[in-house]
């Protein structure tokens, strides 16, 4: 596939089988059809030919040249599955579109330190997987890498000491190996129901850029786990824009990931240590 769609991507190759989609062709024909000389139309046809796109028929002294369907049926089978996927998947093209919008609005509104303190942000989500589950997906960095990431992120450390206050350190790293962390404290930590904690995020200079304050409360009710997540930010930089725009849309994906890898575990009736 790789080398049809590569002998494809040649503006005068396309239009030689575009030609040849016709009827066949000889060399001469080709060329003067597009314009070229026959040496180049030539060099042209071999690599078609040897994509498997045309076929060359030696007729005594003249080489005629046809296109081959096969080939063609499984790139254009190829790009419909490409259609396909790109509109299944829509909605995360969305998701720039408007992390984008949300840049520049808060750009806007971004005019001197600490222009966002106090916003706050709360979220809900019930998950099918008991209070004891959803802790531990808080305070394990194994179980926090599996859903705490924004798209094309990682977890690169997790900590959290689950007692008042414990050291909290979170860093993301992206695919060009920039590192993005936080530090801060708990302030409450009530096994499986409450916890409170603080992360500062840090710039390259290890200053504070904003400080987040959440509140996370986990019920037991019968589906299994009521989460609210209120978040609170304070210490806002101007520079700081970027991710505080992409608080509401990023927590609303990384929670609906916690919602996913909960609820891949098995309900035991040891649930605080699942098979």
């Amino acid at each position: 596939m790789d080398e049809i769609a590569s002998a494809l991507g040649d503006g005068a190759r396309w239009r030689i089988v575009e030609h040849l989609a016709e009827r066949p062709r000889s060399v001469g024909e080709l060329a003067e059809l597009t314009g070229l000389r026959q040496p180049q139309t030539t060099k042209h046809l071999q690599t078609l030919a040897k994509a498997g796109l045309v076929t060359v028929f030696p007729l005594g002294q003249r080489r005629v040249y046809a296109a081959e369907a096969a080939p063609l049926a499984a790139l254009a089978r190829r790009l419909r599955e490409l259609v396909e996927t790109t509109e299944a998947h829509g909605d995360e093209r969305d998701v720039i579109t408007r992390y984008r919008a949300a840049i520049e609005a808060e750009t806007a509104a971004a005019d001197r330190e600490r222009w966002a303190d106090g916003r706050a942000f709360s979220f809900e989500r019930v998950l099918s997987a008991s209070p004891e589950v959803v802790w531990r997906h808080w305070v394990e960095q194994r179980l926090v890498a599996s859903w705490w990431a924004p798209p094309s992120m990682t977890v690169a450390e997790w900590v959290l000491d689950p007692e008042p206050g414990g050291r909290v350190v979170l860093e993301y790293r992206d695919a060009e190996g920039r590192r993005y962390p936080s530090e801060g404290r708990v302030h409450t930590a009530k096994e499986p129901a409450h916890l409170v904690f603080e992360l500062s995020v840090l710039d390259s200079s290890g200053a504070v850029s904003f400080t987040g304050h959440y509140d996370l409360g986990l019920t037991a009710v019968p589906e299994g786990t009521r989460l609210d997540l209120g978040l609170r930010i304070t210490e806002t930089t101007v520079e700081a824009v970027p991710a505080i725009a992409g608080i509401e849309t990023g927590w609303g994906q990384v929670l609906d990931n916690l919602a996913g890898v909960v609820g891949e575990f098995p309900r035991t009736t040891n649930e605080k240590d699942p098979s």
